[in-house]
């Protein structure tokens, strides 16, 4: 492997610095308290499970079978070059910070646009790379929060929305800007229109590029259809409003022939379902209906005849194909059971090129031949010299919560030569409506592999994949249902002669973290430890300081705190304000640049929660946002996370 010479130089003093000491020493970007010295035998244990990469899909070439991929050689995903399956991965940005995304300009593909921000801040702006020299050219104004670029059909020009935001990422307006540029001449950037509310998504031209389709998004459960006239501005709402029953649309592709529009959405099912709406009549024909499980995404094939979707069954991923005219499906490759994600396809319309990842695998890109029928693994990521082949594969599990509900989640369980009762950790999605689904764990196998702690993802009420009812079943007011689901979970764990009920210990990041926080202070006789990562301690505070872009998209799901009588709910339940409850060990993480939730979220739970007299933890870096991205804080948090566990749950 490349060492580039920076990166060499960092990786020396590291490795110097822990053999003079026997300790590790944190980065100066740390902020670390109450975390004592974590001997360096910790980073050699784990070593091999901390050297996982994985890589994705993020663009064909337009003219040449050759793809953009993300992956990470140093600290950060960055993106490459890969000219054929299996071939090398040129690295062509080298950024402090991640490379979100990568796009050929779509008809000679002499350049790519991406988009980065700085220090987790998610404030994205959008460059332009010229492949014949390297020049990387910044095409937006620094300052605003900008979406992913959208190509014209003719590649001469991109859609994209942007909301203002401030340096301290505080936003002035709750409205998005929907610009439209040509890339090789930033001054041509002109707003078509200002919107109102940040919930706008999914843009896509239509044939003759007069016209932009985009999506609406009021919450998880509610969202609506439009059409922009590019030249005029004009707007047309193609989906109604005001209706009884709240309808959900996901991506927007138009057809070939103009006339239509194909998309995802729930109208009068549980699940999300393909759909066609003809753009004269809005008569919505539904093409899945024979599938009962949510459509995750698609992507239409260049000659408009094939759909590719990947539908999620049961937290797995199945490629899909359906031919437009008949409206039937097609043969389809048969995969390894996983998670599918990024499908496109190549303007040859043949090749289809999806990111593919297992339990045993982490996500690398793929394409699928649909001419002969063959499927091509282009990257091989490390996994840090493991055999995978031994890595576990989770068990679907299922228990009753307090209203007779069903709720599951996955249980994975140590090597056999781990005997006994085995200790476990509770690892809460984020979302709310995410869900919990069998994927490579990376470093938290080390917990199953080697120190025999059994681990369980649970999909409480309010995550998706299980039909829109079990999505809404946690807003507002009815919170509490879902942290009674982790209580019913603790009940369950006793009656399994596997698992050791005195010993569990609980986790999970962003929404996941307030779940943390909240069953630390109701069941902190049960549990004998937390680790929440940047989760909200008081839903109120969080509405509060959260992206104003965001807020109101939140109040959809946790409730208007600008109700009173919402208000006084959250103001019962906060963690926060329950602090006093939590009797266990605390291991608190959070990104200083967290716009999402901010840290005055963890950090007002720490002064507050040390006045009880426990351990408390808390690792925070300067230089992340929603979660650590860069490779070296990652590692430090896990080896600390593995003294934690060695300390306060193993014992």
């Amino acid at each position: 492997m490349k060492i580039f010479p920076r990166l060499l130089v960092i990786m020396l003093a590291a490795i110097t610095a822990v053999a003079q000491t026997g300790e590790i020493a944190p980065g100066d970007n740390l902020v670390v308290e109450g975390i004592p010295k974590i001997p360096a035998s910790i980073a050699e244990a784990v070593s091999r499970y901390t050297e996982a990469r994985a890589a994705s899909l993020a663009s064909w070439h337009p003219a040449r079978r050759e793809m953009l991929i993300s992956t990470r050689f140093g600290d950060t995903p960055q993106i490459h070059h890969v000219k054929f399956p299996g071939g090398a991965r040129t690295q062509l940005t080298f950024f402090p910070d991640r490379v979100t995304g990568a796009s050929y300009q779509p008809t000679k593909g002499d350049y790519f646009l991406f988009r980065k921000d700085a220090g987790g801040n998610e404030v994205y702006q959008l460059y332009r790379y010229d492949l014949a020299t390297g020049d990387v050219t910044r095409l937006t104004d620094g300052k605003s929060r900008h979406g992913p670029a959208v190509w014209s059909n003719a590649g001469d020009r991109v859609a994209f929305g942007s909301v203002a935001v401030n340096l301290k990422g505080v936003t002035r307006g709750i409205t998005l800007d929907l610009h439209v540029m040509d890339p090789t001449d930033p001054k041509s950037d002109r707003v078509l229109m200002t919107l109102e509310g940040g919930g706008w998504s999914g843009f896509d031209w239509s044939p003759d590029d007069r016209r932009l389709a985009a999506v609406e998004g009021i919450s998880v459960n509610e969202s609506y259809l439009w059409l922009f006239d590019v030249a005029t501005g004009q707007k047309t709402l193609l989906t109604p409003k005001g209706e009884a029953d709240k309808v959900a649309y996901e991506g927007v592709k138009f057809s070939r022939d103009g006339k239509g529009i194909y998309t995802t959405t729930d109208r009068d099912a549980e699940f999300r379902r393909l759909a066609y709406i003809d753009l004269a009549t809005r008569e919505h024909i539904i093409l899945t209906d024979h599938i009962k499980w949510d459509v995750d995404s698609f992507d239409l094939s260049p000659d408009g005849r094939t759909i590719a979707f990947v539908t999620n069954e049961n937290g797995l991923s199945r490629l899909r194909l359906l031919d437009t005219a008949t409206r039937r499906e097609k043969p389809a490759p048969q995969l390894p059971a996983g998670l599918i994600f990024g499908v496109e396809w190549h303007k040859n319309g043949e090749d289809l090129g999806f990111t593919l990842g297992t339990v045993r695998s982490a996500s690398d890109a793929y394409s699928y031949n649909i001419r002969t029928g063959k499927v091509e693994r282009w990257t091989y990521s490390e996994t840090g010299g493991l055999n995978t082949e031994n890595l576990v594969e989770p068990e679907l599990v299922r228990w009753k919560s307090f209203d007779d509900r069903e709720i599951t989640g996955f249980l994975y369980r140590p090597p056999a030569k781990f005997t006994g009762k085995r200790p476990v950790i509770i690892n809460i999605h984020g979302g709310p409506e995410g869900q919990a689904r069998p994927s490579f764990l990376g470093r938290n196998n080390y917990l199953l592999n080697e120190m025999g702690v059994a681990l369980i993802y649970p999909n409480v009420r309010g995550s998706s994949g299980y039909g829109k009812t079990f999505l809404k079943l946690d807003d507002g007011i009815l919170r509490e249902g879902s942290y009674k689901d982790i209580g019913a979970l603790l009940d369950w764990i006793k009656t399994r002669p596997d698992l050791d009920a005195d010993r569990v210990m609980v986790t999970g990041g962003s929404y996941g973290g307030h779940m943390t926080w909240a069953v630390a202070t109701l069941y902190s006789d049960r549990i004998r430890a937390a680790l929440p990562v940047v989760g909200p301690s008081h839903l109120a505070t969080f509405l509060k300081n959260t992206e104003t872009y965001r807020r109101d998209l939140r109040r959809v799901e946790y409730g208007d705190e600008r109700d009173p009588k919402v208000l006084e709910f959250m103001e019962r339940t906060a963690p926060l304000n329950n602090a006093d409850k939590i009797k266990v060990p605390l291991f608190v993480v959070q990104g200083k640049n967290d716009p999402r939730v901010p840290a005055s979220e963890s950090i007002q739970m720490v002064e507050k929660v040390r006045k009880n007299g426990i351990p408390v933890w808390f690792l925070m870096a300067n230089d992340e946002g929603h979660g650590f991205a860069k490779k070296k804080n990652a590692d430090f948090q896990f080896y600390a996370t593995v003294l934690f566990v060695q300390q306060y749950l193993l014992k």
